[in-house]
């Protein structure tokens, strides 16, 4: 049952970040290849660094299946940009529930190696955030990680929760997981929502212009 959950959100994942990236790149007006290789960096950028830090082979290169389920999810994405008008609020959903399942996947990753929770917490950020970072360079724009937007604070939140309940509360573990997940979208969307933000650090045009 346990391997099993896994996988699916290993899936659902991959297909929202898929969806994510296709989206991204169909608002840039990509061509159709263009779409499918921002799709697939989107997908498997996170866990392919993630995997190389593990040391462990790199998950996608083993399972054709995952690749099949980005070409698929990047033809869906086509096919109903045909009447799909609201390009940001499905780029968003996609991208929060993309980003709440594979921060789960990243932190199960540092568990079964054995590793420090702080670690645990940093591989699910990876995982959850690098896919989409490469898609962002990839488009030409500063990646969300770095804007004003709570991205990966909305990982660390979820870990924390998720790490916290495995150790010391009693609920199921599959329960855990879903908890997990929906405490990190839904940290995403409140805090667009409601335009909370980590302060910034620059220099003022004062400073720069007496320098």
């Amino acid at each position: 049952m346990h391997e099993q959950l896994n996988f699916i959100i290993e899936i659902l994942g991959t297909i929202s970040f898929a969806m994510s990236g296709a989206f991204a790149a169909m608002q840039k007006r990509f061509d159709p290849f263009g779409v499918l290789i921002i799709a697939f960096v989107t997908s498997i950028g996170g866990g392919t660094v993630r995997d190389i830090l593990l040391g462990i082979p790199v998950f996608w290169m083993h399972d054709v299946f995952i690749c099949g389920v980005i070409f698929a999810s990047c033809m869906l994405a086509m096919l109903v940009k045909s009447f799909e008008k609201k390009f940001r609020v499905t780029l968003f959903l996609f991208d929060s529930f993309g980003l709440g399942l594979f921060t789960i996947i990243g932190v199960q990753k540092g568990l079964s190696a054995h590793l420090h929770p702080i670690i645990c917490l940093t591989l699910g950020t990876i995982t959850g955030c690098f896919g989409g970072i490469i898609r962002d360079i990839l488009l030409n724009r500063i990646p969300l990680i770095f804007r004003k937007e709570i991205y990966a604070t909305a990982c660390l939140v979820g870990g924390t929760v998720f790490l916290f309940a495995v150790k010391y509360l009693s609920f199921s573990y599959a329960f855990v997981q879903i908890f997990t997940i929906v405490t990190i979208v839904v940290v995403r969307t409140l805090a667009v929502k409601y335009q909370w933000e980590i302060p910034k650090f620059y220099w003022s045009n004062k400073h720069n212009t007496e320098m």
